[in-house]
């Protein structure tokens, strides 16, 4: 049976050759990216100052839907069980806490590093600490992904 171990060997020889091409194939991609994003040409002019506007606006975003959620869930319930306004005090207070707790999550993003997303720095951690092994160890978590 030696032309079945020779076919077997000219199929790893050619797995190997396509390994190494996709190999080289992915350094120049990455090469050709890491140019793209230093050159300037490409960046929109002014896009850097509005930057702060957009977050705080976000910001308030999620405050009022944080009501809004509240708002419906509290008048929902109390249209259902015939409680006038406990549900809707209770839930408007609970979707005001949700949202604060969104937007100090949001100003903590803001105090990253630029061009540090969030999901790349764990809890507690600042992210100039943050290295390729704790990147793999919350790869997989709600916002390791």
């Amino acid at each position: 049976m030696p032309v079945a171990e020779d076919r077997g060997q000219d199929d790893a020889d050619t797995h190997a050759a396509e390994r190494a091409r996709d190999a080289e194939r992915l350094r120049a991609l990455e090469q050709r990216l890491a140019e793209q994003r230093l050159d300037d040409r490409l960046r929109t002019p002014g896009a850097d100052k509005f930057a702060h506007a957009n977050q705080a606006w976000r910001m308030v975003v999620e405050l009022v839907a944080g009501l809004a959620i509240g708002f419906g869930f509290g008048y929902g319930l109390d249209w259902l069980l015939g409680t006038t306004p406990i549900m809707l005090v209770i839930f408007i207070l609970l979707g005001f806490a949700a949202g604060v707790k969104t937007m100090l999550r949001t100003a903590a993003e803001m105090g990253d590093k630029p061009g540090t997303p969030a999901a790349q720095t764990q809890p507690g951690r600042p992210a100039e600490h943050t290295t390729p092994a704790l990147l793999a160890e919350t790869k997989g978590t709600e916002r390791g992904d």
